[in-house]
């Protein structure tokens, strides 16, 4: 056997043995593999109340530990996943959810984003379109305009 392939196996092995780790204590998953597919898939769509900015699969903190096992129930009683969301959504409030629903609530967060790139990409058309234009002379500006350059020439 090569080094180079050694060095793959070994670093396969290593993966595979993260990847087991972080599946969590075995004693928590559920028995049927679908019903386990089905939480799994939850958690990533769900958000850890104490870490904030963190799926509830990926936290490691107490709180999240107690949310995966109560959707692992819900998901062993056949809620749904509209059901379990809207538990948690009750329970937890909207901020639960990582992908918060549009309602008339949050619209100003989903909308904002988009307020702000039309009302600059106006100002830039509008902008661009603009000519400064030299404003017309008087007839008095005129004449006190050449008298001045006539007198500029007489100099030099």
């Amino acid at each position: 056997m090569t080094p180079r392939r050694a060095l793959k196996r070994t670093f396969a092995a290593l993966a595979a043995a993260g990847c087991l780790a972080a599946s969590g204590d075995p004693a928590e998953r559920l028995p049927d593999p679908a019903q386990e597919a089905r939480a799994r898939a939850l958690f990533r769509e769900l958000r850890c109340v104490v870490c904030q900015n963190e799926s509830l699969e990926g936290s490691e903190a107490e709180l999240a530990r107690d949310l995966r096992g109560l959707v692992r129930e819900q998901v062993a009683q056949g809620r749904s996943e509209a059901e379990i969301k809207a538990f948690l959504v009750e329970r937890y409030g909207e901020f639960v959810l990582l992908r918060p629903r549009f309602d008339a609530a949050n619209a100003a967060l989903w909308l904002t984003p988009f307020a702000v790139l039309l009302g600059g990409g106006l100002l830039l058309w509008r902008g661009g379109r603009r000519q400064v234009s030299a404003a017309a002379l008087s007839d008095d500006e005129e004449r006190r305009l050449a008298e001045v350059v006539r007198d500029n020439r007489n100099v030099t």
